[in-house]
């Protein structure tokens, strides 16, 4: 696998969410590991409920109660973030990781003005003065596309349109320059050509900046414009970790070969019919035994239904967690 010289910034090992419920104990995050290089931008993708959102929210620690981290490493700069007192854990989030939530409808604060939510990020972490703090989240507005910052600083979020607000999240993201950057299904709600532009401009900052990202999308056309490589989640597990090349040109994992049979191609004609992947994802509290996508699996064989298979590396470097994935 191609993979970008030197240390990881941020390397995770079997991080593993749960979440107690009446019902019984889901496990959104199971055993999730990736590292994650400088200048690289890593895909995660799956279906919903697949793990994705609980991965980035656990990495930030930022999961709520009932929610909670059971086990794993995160380790940034070679630093377990899992084991840092929550006063330092503040001090590195919004600031050396930033994050953009995936609803930009909700995500900021109705009763504060724009620059506000800006400027505080910079205040808290930079110790800028306010007029200093302004000035900036100006320039910040100018470089995500905000035209004619100077007034808008003082706008509230209900007088922006979805897209806009998705451009102040980024510029929030953004604002103390972080070695890593979480985008959280940055086009969530946006109309198609909104989503291009944000894209874009995630792309361009993420060059402008160095910056590493995580960027979480269940949308595979995304994927292929952006990432260097490509974790696919599946019941909370990694099912397949692979270059973006090797992903889309040979996948080995069934879910991963299911997901992309499923894109509709420029190449494509109008009788063209798609191939849905049949059934559901399962219930998290009540997983089958085996392989979580063994009912859904056409090449599925007696021993998927009893044993878990494991994420191993194959010879061509990639990592499938399926019992038939053989290198090639």
């Amino acid at each position: 696998m191609d993979r970008a010289a030197g240390a990881p910034l941020l390397r995770v090992e079997d991080l593993r969410t749960y979440f107690e419920l009446g019902a019984g104990t889901l496990r959104a995050v199971d055993g999730v590991s990736f590292a994650l290089h400088p200048g690289r931008v890593l895909g995660i993708v799956g279906e919903s409920g697949s793990g994705k959102s609980a991965t980035a929210l656990s990495i930030m620690r930022l999961i709520d109660p009932p929610g909670r981290i059971v086990g794993g490493r995160v380790l940034y700069r070679e630093q377990d973030l899992m084991r840092l007192p929550e006063r330092e854990m503040e001090a590195l989030r919004g600031n050396r990781i930033g994050m953009v939530f995936q609803n930009p409808m909700t995500s900021l604060d109705p009763s504060f003005r724009i620059g506000q939510q800006i400027a505080e990020t910079l205040v808290t972490h930079e110790r800028l003065s306010a007029a200093e703090a302004r000035r900036r989240t100006i320039e910040l507005l100018r470089l995500v596309g905000i035209p004619d910052g100077e007034r808008r600083y003082d706008d509230y979020p209900h007088q922006f349109s979805g897209g806009m607000r998705q451009r102040v999240l980024i510029a929030a993201a953004i604002a103390c320059k972080p070695d890593v950057l979480i985008a959280d299904e940055p086009t969530t709600a946006l109309d198609v050509t909104i989503q291009a532009q944000i894209l874009r401009l995630l792309a361009d900052l993420q060059r402008r900046l160095g910056s590493a990202m995580v960027l979480i999308t269940h949308d595979l056309g995304v994927i292929a414009a952006m990432a260097d490589e490509v974790l696919v989640m599946y019941a909370g597990r990694v099912v397949e970790l692979a270059d973006v090349d090797t992903i889309f040109h040979a996948p080995k994992h069934p879910y991963t070969r299911g997901l992309l049979q499923s894109l509709v191609r420029l190449e494509d004609g109008r009788d063209s019919v798609l191939q849905p992947i049949a059934g559901a994802p399962p219930n998290l509290i009540d997983l089958p035994p085996g392989c979580p996508f063994r009912p859904r699996c056409i090449h599925a064989v007696e021993r998927c239904a009893t044993e878990l298979p494991p994420l191993r590396k194959l010879v061509d470097g990639r990592q499938v967690a399926c019992h038939l994935a053989v290198a090639s």
